[in-house]
């Protein structure tokens, strides 16, 4: 058996180890990162046909919201994209075009694996023609494209240069030139001299030509986050051993679950930005999405991003350009921006980040004979708007009507629900609460279908229930058939406490009157409601979790 002062001994090296391990994480949270996105091209990724001009404008405008002004809105080769009439309407609309960017070839062809050095990049000819300016070079270094023993790195180098000339000279004297490594694992696996030689050449430009900055990406998702890192680290050390601060972003593709750790292990390693989309599924084999990284960087502490960008609407964004892109809902249990994201109630305190606060998610306003008066007033003109009859009095009136109803199984967190009890305390209904009540009666055939079969599954539970009480079950029957899928397990201790929020008793006993009010809710609130998953559903996402989690903070507040 070990001693104490093993265990003490093993204690202390865990505790250091820890704090070693997680210091590198302080880079993230004091980065100043810089975006470049891509949502309008990363969709087209290993497509056949691209986004429309007019899902174009509908992605733009999302980015924008964002406060994100470095956008990748055209990728000119040598067929006709559809790029140009999206970049037309962009100009011709006035937008601002000192931010967005065209990815373009650096050579116009090759034959033979050796490239065309005389014929200017299509990319650059209709970048002149459509009045955009700042471009992205792809250039490829591994053996693959080119035949490096036939045209040496330096020959590359040389053609690129020509292009970043050519570029200051006919598209714009401002303008910014992007050099994208674009198969950068294949060549720092087998050829990183390369690499360095061209960081080092682009280095060494004069200043009037120097590159804005460098772009790598994993585009097969096939590196390891620590991989992906050492490329950034020893590329930003060519750049520094050249005395070169320009920005060095990243951008990796989805493949075996690493793309989102990737980004974040090449952002502690010597990079300081990225370029993607907002969304992972906006790429055809998905990519780390900029919503996740910039989450994360929120995470960990950094307020240069809260500073610098929109950040409380990037779950939005995320949801918004997914649906633009996809015609769907990103997946349920995608992080950050799924419908289950923000569904964790456990284990929060005053000193954690809370997802669902930040990105403005609620649940109902829980409103019961034991909430504060001021409470529901306030809820009332937050729903209805300044109303003279909405006064503390009427309230009083309201309250004892909640007394009366404990026992008819009635709901007032809805908006028809507060609506009804405010016309049953005397008060005249307003139009906006006539509308709602007329809404809810519409959909009550289907609303009490819905509820109906969610009864059939209570009975069915309540068999198996050790409490034989009429439309009661207990905490492990009523974990089972409806909770299982939304709490972890009945036996965390803020389970059972934030429980009550459903009505759940000192013994463990979960009543149907409790329970239902949330049902009730949910169809009031969602009529749109179809079948009974759907219900409970709705009734747990958007009802009982987000109570749970409130009394779970309020708790906390008052500790």
């Amino acid at each position: 058996m070990a001693s104490s002062k093993t265990h003490r001994d093993m204690v202390r090296a865990f505790k250091t180890e820890i704090a070693q391990e997680t210091k590198k994480y302080d880079v993230l949270r004091d980065l100043d990162i810089f975006v470049l996105d891509n949502s309008i091209r990363e969709s087209t990724v290993g497509k056949l046909q691209g986004q429309t001009p007019e899902t174009k404008w509908k992605i733009y405008r999302e980015v924008k919201k964002l406060g994100i002004k470095n956008i990748i809105v055209a990728c000119f080769v040598h067929m006709t994209s559809g790029d140009e009439v999206f970049i037309q309407q962009l100009c011709e609309r006035g937008e601002d075009r000192s931010g967005l960017f065209a990815l373009c070839e650096v050579t116009e062809g090759t034959k033979n694996k050796i490239p065309d050095t005389e014929s200017v990049p299509t990319g650059l000819l209709k970048m002149a023609e459509v009045g955009l300016y700042n471009v992205i070079f792809e250039l490829d270094l591994s053996d693959v494209t080119y035949d490096f023993d036939r045209f040496p790195i330096d020959d590359m180098c040389a053609l690129l240069g020509k292009w970043i000339v050519w570029c200051h000279d006919r598209l714009h004297p401002r303008v910014k030139v992007l050099v994208n490594f674009r198969d950068l694992p294949d060549a720092m696996s087998y050829n990183p001299e390369r690499v360095f030689r061209t960081v080092e050449y682009l280095a060494q430009l004069p200043e009037w030509v120097r590159p804005f900055g460098l772009l790598f990406e994993e585009p097969r998702g096939t590196s390891v986050p620590e991989e992906c890192g050492i490329f950034a680290k020893y590329i930003r050390k060519v750049m520094m051993d050249n005395k070169w601060e320009a920005d060095l972003l990243v951008h990796v593709h989805e493949k075996y679950g690493y793309c989102d750790a990737t980004a974040l292990q090449v952002l502690m390693s010597g990079a300081n930005g990225i370029w993607g989309s907002i969304c992972t599924e906006n790429a055809n084999m998905g990519n780390a999405s900029s919503c996740v990284t910039l989450t994360n960087l929120i995470r960990l502490g950094n307020k240069k991003v809260l500073d610098r960008y929109n950040c409380t609407y990037l779950r939005q964004a995320a949801i918004n350009v997914t649906r633009i892109t996809t015609g769907q809902d990103p997946p349920t249990k995608q992080p950050i921006y799924g419908a289950r994201a923000v569904d964790v109630v456990f284990d929060l305190n005053n000193n954690e980040f809370d997802l669902t606060s930040f990105f403005g998610e609620h649940g109902p306003v829980r409103i019961t004979a034991l909430t504060p008066e001021e409470a529901i007033r306030s809820r009332l003109i937050g729903l209805y708007g300044a109303n003279p009859e909405f006064t503390i009095e009427r309230v009083y009136m309201m309250k004892k009507y909640m007394l009366e109803d404990l026992n008819r199984e009635e709901e007032c967190m809805s908006e028809a629900g507060l609506a009804m009890l405010f016309d049953r305390s005397g008060g005249a209904l307003t139009p906006a609460m006539k509308a709602a009540v007329a809404k809810m009666e519409a959909n009550e055939p289907n609303a009490n279908n819905l509820i109906a079969d969610v009864k059939i599954t209570w009975d069915s539970w309540h068999i198996k229930s050790k409490v034989q009480e009429d439309n009661m079950l207990d905490i492990y029957a009523f974990y089972n058939g409806f909770m299982a899928p939304y709490f972890a397990s009945y036996k965390f201790s803020d389970t059972r406490r934030g429980l009550w929020a459903i009505g759940m008793d000192a013994e463990g006993q979960v009543d149907w009157k409790d329970f239902l009010l949330y049902l009730k809710w949910a169809v009031r609130e969602y009529p749109m409601i179809k079948n009974e998953k759907k219900l409970l559903d709705v009734a747990f996402r958007k009802g009982i979790l987000p109570a749970v989690r409130y009394e779970i903070l309020q708790r906390e507040n008052t500790m």
